[in-house]
């Protein structure tokens, strides 16, 4: 595939397969927060966790970038070592505290296939 065809294709997954979902028709009489089937949690339950998977995946790859950059230019001048060590860590925790807040943000999704159970109480 060529380069082109990744990146339309990417487009189309992360941007145009949402709206889809976002088409269907509600049930009227039931707020729109409640979701009503189990076929509509387990797809709410997938979607947080390829959401926490995809974070995790990019963060991961983000982070073994830095690192090996960080590596490379202390192979090539080892007396920056001292001046590399600390940018690297601090861009470090920037992207893990990306993948966290993925992680908060599919605890909270998580949170709203709990209140369509049976006899839980709305808020």
């Amino acid at each position: 595939m060529s380069r082109k065809s990744i990146v339309i294709a990417t487009f189309a997954a992360v941007f145009l397969l949402p709206v889809i979902a976002l088409a269907a028709p509600g049930v009227e009489e039931a707020p729109k927060f409640i979701l009503t089937t189990s076929s509509e949690r387990g797809l709410f339950a997938f979607a947080a966790a390829f959401a926490i998977g995809l974070a995790a995946l990019g963060g991961g790859m983000g982070q073994g970038r830095a690192v090996a950059a960080a590596l490379e230019g202390i192979c090539r001048n080892p007396n920056s070592a001292g001046k590399v060590l600390v940018p690297m860590l601090l861009g470090l925790a920037f992207i893990e505290s990306l993948v966290i807040f993925a992680l908060i943000i599919a605890f909270q999704a998580g949170g709203f296939v709990t209140l369509a159970v049976p006899g839980s109480v709305l808020p």
